[in-house]
């Protein structure tokens, strides 16, 4: 399932750098994240580092984007393999 961030964001900057897909970046007026490069940090990390530092928790799960733990490996190892 991919996390996107709710209009509550302050634009604090922290979420962006600790994505580890490079998943984060700033929209409009809020930051976004592209559901195709989030894998939740799956095969990066054990939670998802934006959740974490997110001062304001604005940052759940897409409800609409239900995607398995399998599902974000298989993902995960897809961006990593186009990237080498």
């Amino acid at each position: 399932m991919a996390l996107y961030i709710t209009d509550e964001c302050i634009n604090c900057d922290v979420c962006e750098p600790e994505c580890p897909n490079d998943a984060i970046s700033e929209g409009e007026e809020i930051y976004v994240i592209d559901p195709q490069l989030c894998t939740e940090c799956v095969g990066h990390y054990d939670e998802p580092q934006c959740q974490q530092v997110c001062p304001v928790d604005c940052i759940p799960h897409d409800p609409s984007r239900v995607e398995s733990k399998v599902q974000l490996q298989d993902k995960y190892e897809r961006i990593m393999a186009a990237q080498a």
